[in-house]
């Protein structure tokens, strides 16, 4: 089929159908929702056959939808209809929940179903749910619906929950002095990813993020120290606020906008609150501890060994939130993969977070730099947006090069969730790259105002794919599913049809490798290509080379990547659809 993909955005579920259906053989172009009349124009310009809008913020006209079948994807079973479906089923702590695939009426989210699946609710944030079990599961339900289209249609039931309004800052709203741990947390993961939690930290407003419970022994040691609602201690990114039954990690704030412009930004809570912080005393958690259990505590990284004396195994942990590595975060993983040089292991998984692997800088906490938000600056009274980048490229390639030089042993990235622009470059340093078959993959750096990239990309990228396929995925600048990078190098392995699968998975292949008899042959192959790579061309050229380039982006006199970024972390609308995403235009 010719499939026209109508969505507000280009988001993890929208480009997790586009690589899919394009690997089932479909013919897909993509529309942003931008105004009627432009989507009319794609579709006379394209002339599919179907129209699916996989995240819309708004109905598709009635013109549209009796011109062609227009499907819907709704989070939510049957029945379910409103524009916070998967808000109110984590706040309602619903066991079960879905994804409905309907074809378009004048009726909000009524329309005749034409296929659903259904799946198991965990305790995750709103965020974390969408990308992975909303997303698997209308994979699922669009390509039923897309063979189902000639068959008669079914009516909506009327289901246990009919029409749900928009949740508002009112509906999430919490009380730190009556409301215990479980409600904040429920209320802070059911609006996790966007809005946030309107609520006040330091006296001053702002909209909370990224909440994770503390341990019983945190909770302890927190008894009596301030009063709910107060901060009392930091970690990482993230602060510790009092509740009436003990304690709460607060990783990421927004505050109340300052400036005439309105603009704020999301931020780790010690970035943007960092003069309030840096009062509060550091509470570390250990590098090796437990991932579940009542000892299990919270940090961005998290490392484990496993496996005989002879053959072990590390895992290491990076759950850097939304997948954005900042200056601090890169040099923490630096000064991690360095440490563990020590360590007696024949085998390294790096595995990145359960949602992203890693997106490479962190274009927020560089965006804070900018003179216009008005925030303490990182280094100096006259730092900039061009100098946050710098400090963070900078730092990105540090990460990488340790993961490049540990020749030693065999390292694998194991992509737990998706990988976009440098981080998928990070990947790409170790020595394999084992994903599954949801992870999708944005390996290019040009959507961000023509960026360069480095991470040593120039390297890696074209040693697996060949130089003609490195240019192909750069300047194309699409996304590409897990099936496609098997194909082409990108990926040694796909793994199981989840994350969950993966980790088993991963887990049982690590093990084996690590006891198979020839690997001493092969860390002694893997050492022997790295030297000889480095006297055709040292690791340092590749470097500089990329540096020169990606140096003017950040200092030179092409704006594009301060615009670009600019808009991006602000949200702002898109006034047009890419043209590597819109083919028929």
């Amino acid at each position: 089929m010719r499939i026209l993909l109508l969505c507000h955005s280009f988001n993890s579920l929208s480009q997790r159908l586009f690589t899919a259906l394009r690997d089932d053989g479909h013919t897909l172009s993509v529309e942003l929702d931008i105004a009627d009349n432009v989507t009319d124009e794609a579709i006379d310009l394209f002339r599919p056959d179907v129209l699916i809008a996989p995240f819309l913020k708004r109905r598709i006209a009635e013109a549209t939808w009796r011109r062609l079948p227009c499907l819907i994807v709704h989070p939510g079973p049957p029945g379910d209809r409103g524009p916070s479906a998967l808000d109110w089923a984590v706040m309602r702590e619903r066991a079960h929940w879905g994804v409905t695939v309907l074809q378009a009426t004048d009726e909000f989210d009524a329309g005749p179903v034409l296929a659903h699946a259904s799946f198991a609710m965990r305790p995750g944030t709103k965020a974390s749910l969408y990308r992975r079990e909303v997303t698997r599961a209308a994979v699922g339900a669009v390509r039923e619906a897309l063979q189902r289209l000639a068959l008669p249609l079914v009516e909506a039931p009327a289901g246990d929950d009919g029409w749900q309004p928009l949740m508002r800052q009112a509906d999430r709203a919490i009380d730190w002095r009556r409301d215990d741990s479980e409600t904040i947390g429920r209320h802070l993961r059911a609006a996790d990813g966007f809005p946030g939690v309107a609520s006040t930290l330091f006296g001053q407003p702002a909209h909370l993020f990224d909440a994770h419970p503390a341990n019983a022994a945190t909770r302890a040691r927190a008894a009596g120290l301030g009063q709910p609602g107060d901060a009392i201690a930091r970690r990482g990114p993230g602060v510790l606020v009092r509740t009436v039954d003990g304690a709460i990690w607060i990783g990421h704030v927004r505050r109340a906008p300052t400036g005439p412009d309105g603009l704020t930004l999301k931020l780790a809570t010690t970035r943007a609150f960092a003069a309030e912080c840096a009062a509060l005393p550091e509470w570390p958690a250990p590098l090796e501890r437990p991932a579940e259990g009542p000892e299990a505590d919270w940090d961005e990284l998290r490392y484990e060994e496993f496996g005989p004396a002879e053959a072990r195994v590390g895992w290491l942990e990076f759950a850097f939130h939304n997948g954005a590595m900042s200056t601090r975060q890169c040099e923490r993983l630096r000064d991690t993969l360095r440490a563990l040089r020590q360590r007696p292991i024949k085998v390294l998984l790096l595995t990145g977070g359960p949602d992203f692997f890693s997106n490479g800088i962190h274009l927020h906490d560089i965006e804070a730099a900018a003179p216009e938000m008005g925030l303490t600056p990182g280094n100096s009274a006259d730092d900039s947006a061009a100098d946050a980048s710098w400090r963070n490229i900078n730092a990105m390639d540090d990460a990488a090069l340790e993961l490049l030089t540990l020749t030693d042993r065999l390292t694998v990235a194991v992509l737990r969730g998706n990988a976009g622009a440098g981080g998928c470059f990070l990947a790409l340093a170790a020595d394999q790259v084992w994903a599954h078959a949801g992870v999708v993959q944005n390996p290019h750096y040009k959507n961000m105002g023509n960026l360069y990239g480095s991470e040593y990309w120039t390297y890696t990228l074209p040693r697996r794919v060949g130089a003609a396929q490195a240019k192909a995925i750069t300047q194309g600048r699409l996304p590409i599913g897990a099936a496609e990078a098997l194909r082409i190098g990108l990926l040694d392995a796909v793994l199981g049809e989840d994350a969950a699968e993966l980790e088993v998975l991963a887990r049982q292949q690590a093990l084996a490798l690590a006891a198979s008899p020839d690997l001493a042959e092969r860390i002694a192959a893997k050492a022997a290509r790295r030297a000889a790579d480095e006297a055709a061309k040292p690791l340092q050229r590749h470097r500089e080379e990329e540096l020169q380039r990606m140096h003017r982006n950040f200092y030179g006199f092409d704006p594009s990547y301060h615009v670009a970024r600019h808009y991006f972390v602000h949200r702002k609308p898109h006034a047009w659809t890419p043209r590597h995403l819109a083919v028929h235009r």
